[in-house]
């Protein structure tokens, strides 16, 4: 574990365990690096090194109250795979975290990259437009940042036990322990980057990035996302990129890394090791 500082004074707080090829792992919002906890440990027992960071404004990181854009995560992204001189990496990003990979892989070039995946991943575009009419409307996310703004502990809770591990649906058997977690990672970051992290996940346009990255990367997405709807997002990610396999999954919640932690990391293992 340490910290590197970014070109504009950002400290960034990032985990670094184990040898081996490298996997860097990008959260999702409002998270931290510990969302990553049940693929850090898996992925460092079967022989990679593990990598992950908390975004500035979020975790550990420094509360900045500027740079909440993609361009800056691209760029911290980038500063610190330098910092750390990675070659031949993975990198891995769920949710906000993949529109960071992208939007790194695009701005700073593949050649420390060997391979990416995409986890219920934000590219190409969120918000509906006449050129994506399967996107959400702008007043979703301008609801977001209103609840944020009224009582951000109570919308973290409701986010938590409602869509994003799907424990909303019917049937469906709330953890406890995994909406407290999430809870907690939220609450350790910045209600500024969070703020504007609405707008950054949610109103990037992503698809010339996608054109640009050449080397594999796996798309993984679940068709019951009720956060960043399958329609908009994995199927479309797939087309764009040059080196893609999508893998669907038909009942899965947003955040399935956690929930069903057991099936996808044996299916990012199954393409990290192809």
């Amino acid at each position: 574990m340490g910290t590197i500082t970014t070109n504009d004074g950002t400290e960034i707080y990032y985990k670094d365990w184990g040898s081996g090829q490298p996997i860097v792992f990008s959260h999702g919002w409002p998270l931290s690096a510990d969302d990553w906890d049940a693929q850090l440990l898996f992925f460092l027992h079967h022989g990679y090194r593990v990598i992950a960071h908390d975004r500035r404004g979020h975790g550990r990181s420094e509360q900045t109250g500027e740079g909440h854009d993609m361009d800056h995560y691209a760029d911290d992204l980038a500063a610190l795979t330098a910092h750390l001189d990675l070659s031949n990496a993975i990198h891995v990003g769920h949710s906000t975290g993949g529109g960071e990979v992208v939007r790194y892989l695009a701005r700073h070039g593949e050649s420390r990259v060997a391979k990416a995946a995409l986890l219920c991943a934000v590219p190409p575009l969120m918000v509906r437009t006449e050129s994506n009419p399967d996107g959400l409307p702008k007043d979703v996310f301008d609801d977001f940042q209103r609840q944020l703004a009224a009582n951000r502990s109570q919308f973290y809770r409701d986010i938590a036990a409602g869509p994003f591990y799907g424990f909303n649906r019917p049937g469906a058997e709330p953890s406890e322990a995994v909406i407290q977690n999430w809870w907690r990672q939220g609450m350790m970051g910045g209600a500024k980057a969070h703020y504007d992290g609405v707008v950054a996940f949610s109103q990037t346009d992503f698809t010339e990035d996608l054109k640009k990255i050449t080397v594999p990367v796996l798309v993984m997405h679940s068709q019951d996302d009720q956060v960043v709807p399958y329609v908009a997002s994995g199927p479309l990610s797939a087309k764009l990129l040059r080196s893609a396999t999508l893998r669907t999954y038909e009942n899965f919640p947003h955040g399935m890394p956690t929930t069903q932690a057991e099936t996808i990391n044996a299916d990012l293992l199954e393409f990290l090791r192809g």
